[in-house]
């Protein structure tokens, strides 16, 4: 709860972070259904089918700051201070991963906000929406130990913010904008099999109360795995570096 509080303090007081990771997901959102909307043509209301790619997209905006944040406590030799002080090393990092995620579900929240605005009208049951709550947190969870993991690695807090780059452009490289069926050849295959898409059209699936199996199971098994290469990289750097 101590570094919890921390975290967010430093979170708060950097309006560039909040900004990334709260108000640019929105600026996104209505770059693509407010502004080019009508240039899609995807079946359904543009914005139904935006809106749960945009969720994954908010969860990933905020992951630069993270990952500078770790970087700065290794590098600045704040680690070396909570080392000598009765600080479980494990708080330590669990602390920026809570962080993250409470800053993704805001901006969740911001997002389906707008969404409503805009016209979304999802089909989602009582029991769908904790869905949709439940694969954000693992998500949420997955991408922060990944990132915290990022953070760890580089050198410096310049490089572990361009670390977290690659997980900020990989949802456009899938289903989250335009179906995949309708990218070029090459595109179209990485768009189907990367992790993101089965994510994001589990999403989908929920918000249309109408989840897939097929896509349920895949997306399980991203969150798990990233989660746990994530949490294992991080923790094996952190007990080398610290």
């Amino acid at each position: 709860m101590v570094m919890l509080r921390r975290n967010l303090k430093h979170i708060a007081r950097n309006p560039v972070s909040v900004f990334n990771a709260v108000l640019m997901p929105v600026v996104v959102m209505l770059m693509f259904v407010y502004m080019l909307g009508d240039a899609f043509s995807v079946g359904v209301d543009y914005v139904d089918y935006a809106t749960p790619g945009l969720l994954l997209l908010a969860v990933c905006y905020g992951l630069g700051s993270v990952a500078v944040a770790v970087n700065s406590d290794m590098t600045k030799g704040i680690i070396n201070r909570f080392k000598v002080m009765d600080v479980p090393r494990s708080a330590v990092l669990t602390g920026h991963v809570v962080a993250s995620v409470l800053t993704n579900l805001i901006a969740i929240a911001a997002i389906i906000g707008v969404a409503f605005l805009l016209g979304f009208s999802p089909s989602a049951s009582f029991l769908d929406w904790l869905g949709v709550i439940g694969l954000v947190v693992l998500l949420g969870v997955a991408a922060g130990w990944l990132t915290v993991a990022l953070g760890l690695a580089a050198k410096s807090p310049e490089t572990a913010g361009m670390g977290s780059v690659p997980l900020v452009m990989l949802p456009f490289f899938s289903s989250a904008i335009v179906p995949a069926d309708k990218m070029g050849p090459g595109l179209r295959e990485f768009a189907e099999y990367q992790p993101f898409t089965p994510i994001i059209e589990t999403l989908r699936g929920l918000l249309n109360g109408a989840p897939a199996a097929g896509d349920v199971i895949p997306a399980l098994g991203w969150c798990v795995g990233i989660a746990l290469v994530g949490y294992l990289w991080a923790s094996s750097t952190f007990m080398k570096r610290a």
